[in-house]
């Protein structure tokens, strides 16, 4: 702990940067942007932590800025932004990242091992993040925390509650997949942080897996050098008062031009144009209420906006009847609608500028899981008046400086606007107590003290509570740090010499600090496992089943989801065994030799039988592999799957160098392993289909027999050196 803890944060969507967010540009590039840049950047100058890493996706894209493309940016000595490419480099929306997560997680690790440290904390931010986390947590054997940010359950209930069908939701936001992945999250998180009570009892409470996880309520907080009172008494450093200066004077010309008296109050306004923040609902509290727009001037900054044309379908609509209902109330010289604003300084003046009016900040959400705008209002002196719908309940509680209302009933946001800009005393009580709760309640700096405080509970950190993964030894550690690796089949080749194993395991053992060991075999997992516990052998590291379809690490509940990812492009098993079912030479094996990426069949051997399977196939238009050994069985696998392309995808994935890879086998469904590899080992009582192999350069044929022929081969090959 010398160098400090090192912390990985993820959060994989949208657009994140450190300087000039585009905060609102579209429905990904919100709130939990700011949070976990302000969060990372934070927790990185805690004398505890030795580094923060802040993991987003790298994306090329002309659409966006070139900053995005960059892979690695140090934001400080002790805090970077990580950019790890995954489904191509163009910008895509988050419901479509699910699919190349698993390839998202094979970069990171090759960067964790590049980087040469391995995280003390792994904390994911929204699903897809989480998802992430969980894999590198079980690889790392490392504390998982994770914070939602937003949850699936009550998106979905929502949406049906506003008319849209199931069908809808799936096919656009694939709803369910994002609420199986929330249930794995709660049965594999250490630390759940939310940022209110009200998300833990009311939204987590409606998942299954609601009380497999510990939860902690720990508000996130801003940056009190730019969200500053209003009467202006912690002016920032002089470069920073210029900017300010100047961002004041671009707004106040910006609003001016679109209100005939600017000198009114300002209900202030900033959201995403998203129909869940309910900017009709304000407008029609304002357009229907004569005497409030009497009162006061109304400005809506719905994020960052070009041509609506061009705009994703939501915000499309929100913009839209936006504009159509400031014609339907005609509320032209008394409404501000501006297309931009900059979130580094304009962002806090526009608060500033609502508080010297004596206005007020509105957050009328339909549901609002916590609302930052709120307490960054109530940093610089404004008043709020908050949807009764989540996390402002909290807020307010805390702050004391505004009014709940229920965001479906115009007249009641209408009335609380008026209350609090009509009385000039309760004006000021809530912003002075707003700016005095938020210093209490609401500092980054106050969050990081508790978020640390919280995982000193686990015994890696001092504590007495092992986290979930703590029982486990960290394959993904390990692997990492190998120089060699030795892939055997088991049946005629690690089995059969109960002697030569044991000198083969001895052997394996001393020099465990640089060579790793794995088996590949036709068997199952269960298979497998039954196998190695009747011999009273433990699983090694590495475990390809199945004839290269299945790779786990040290048990069968812990499958290589990215491997499975990988091959499973292109793979259509129930038209492989529909187009099969004319040859009267194939008969399906039991359905225990059955599994998802490999389709099972005997067939006795015969002239062109081989060659006919493969031109049903290739007639067909099936991707795939066929596989025939020992005279007997017929395997259908993946395109991409097989001994050998697992091999070269764990070569890959943990950065051992194919070269370093050595393979031994004694059959023909070893043979495309071992032509595939700079080093290959044919035990002594191989097959006669291996026989052709002989002369193939770096293939070795040993004289020795079963386990006896792999430590020959080690020898061989200068692995190992004879004792």
């Amino acid at each position: 702990m010398s160098r400090g803890l090192y912390f990985q944060l993820f959060s994989i969507h949208g657009l994140l940067r450190h300087e000039s967010m585009e905060l609102g540009r579209d429905a990904d590039t919100g709130g939990q942007i700011k949070y976990v840049v302000e969060l990372a950047e934070t927790l990185s100058r805690h004398e505890q932590v030795g580094r923060v890493d802040l993991f987003t996706r790298l994306i090329t894209d002309k659409r966006v800025s070139d900053d995005y493309s960059r892979p690695v940016v140090a934001v400080s000595d002790k805090f970077r932004i990580v950019r790890i490419q995954c489904g191509g480099k163009k910008y895509m929306r988050k419901e479509l990242l699910w699919p190349y997560l698993d390839e998202y997680i094979d970069r990171t690790i090759k960067f964790i091992k590049r980087d040469n440290r391995r995280p003390d904390i792994v904390h994911g931010h929204y699903p897809d993040a989480g998802y992430v986390a969980i894999t590198l947590s079980e690889y790392f054997s490392t504390p998982f925390i994770y914070t939602g940010h937003s949850l699936g359950h009550p998106k979905k209930k929502r949406l049906l509650t506003e008319g849209m069908s199931d069908e809808e939701i799936q096919k656009k936001l694939f709803i369910d997949h994002r609420i199986a992945v929330e249930e794995e999250i709660l049965k594999n998180a250490d630390l759940v942080i939310t940022s209110t009570r009200q998300e833990v009892e009311q939204q987590y409470g409606m998942y299954r897996n609601r009380n497999l996880a510990r939860y902690s309520v720990i508000p996130p907080g801003i940056n009190l050098e730019n969200f500053y009172p209003f009467h202006r008494d912690r002016l920032p450093s002089a470069q920073k008062k210029d900017e300010y200066m100047m961002a004041y004077g671009a707004l106040m010309e910006e609003l001016n031009r679109f209100f005939t008296f600017p000198d009114k109050p300002l209900i202030l306004a900033l959201c995403r144009a998203d129909k869940r923040k309910n900017i009709a609902g304000l407008i029609d509290a304002y357009g229907t209420d004569k005497e409030l727009q009497a009162m006061a001037n109304l400005a809506i900054f719905a994020g960052i906006r070009k041509n609506i044309q061009d705009m994703e379908e939501n915000e499309k609509w929100v913009l839209t009847d936006m504009l159509l209902q400031m014609d339907r109330y005609d509320l032209y010289g008394k409404m501000a609608i501006p297309k931009k604003h900059d979130f580094t300084y304009e962002v806090p003046e526009l608060y500033r500028i609502a508080a010297e009016r004596k206005g007020v900040f509105v957050n009328c959400a339909l549901v609002e899981p916590f609302g930052l705008s709120l307490i960054e209002a109530s940093a610089c002196g404004v008043p709020i008046v908050a949807t009764n719908n989540g996390g402002p309940r909290d807020i307010i509680e805390n702050c004391k400086n505004g009014v709940l209302v229920d965001p479906k009933d115009p007249k009641a946001i209408s009335s609380a606007i008026k209350r609090i800009v009509a009385d000039r005393d309760l004006w000021r009580q809530f912003s002075d107590s707003g700016i005095k709760g938020v210093y209490e309640h609401y500092r980054w700096k106050a969050h990081v003290e508790k978020y640390l405080h919280e995982i000193e509970i686990f015994e890696r950190f001092g504590g007495q509570e092992a986290f979930k993964r703590s029982a486990l030894n960290p394959v993904g550690e390990r692997l990492v740090r190998l120089e060699h690796l030795i892939i055997t089949d088991i049946d005629n080749t690690l089995l059969g010499d109960d002697a030569a194993l044991e000198d083969l395991i001895a052997l394996l053992e001393k020099h465990r600090e640089r060579i790793g060991f794995g088996v590949a075999t036709g068997r199952s997992i269960a298979s497998t496992t039954t196998l190695f516990e009747k011999k009273g052998l433990d699983l090694p590291e590495v475990i390809i089943t199945s004839v290269g379809s299945e790779i786990y690490y040290r048990s069968g509940s812990f499958a290589d989801k990215g491997w499975k990812s990988h091959i499973s492009k292109w793979w259509e098993r129930e038209k492989i065994e529909k187009v099969l079912a004319p040859l009267d030479f194939l008969e399906l094996q039991e359905k225990e030799h059955q599994f998802p990426y490999k389709l099972s069949y005997y067939m006795a051997p015969d002239k062109d039988r081989i060659a006919k399977v493969n031109a049903v196939l290739n007639r067909n238009k099936c991707h795939c592999t066929v596989i025939y050994s020992h005279d007997k069985y017929l395997d259908i696998l993946p395109h991409r799957a097989s001994k050998g392309k697992a091999v070269r995808y764990l070569s890959y994935k943990w950065e051992i160098p194919l070269e370093n890879i050595l393979v031994c086998g004694d059959s023909g469904n070893d043979r495309e392993m071992l032509v595939g590899s700079p080093m290959g080992v044919v035990v002594g009582n191989y097959a006669a289909e291996l026989e052709a192999l002989k002369g193939r350069r770096r293939i070795y044929f040993s004289s020795k027999n079963y386990a006896a022929g792999i430590i020959d081969g080690l020898n061989h090959f200068g692995l190992v050196s004879e004792d």
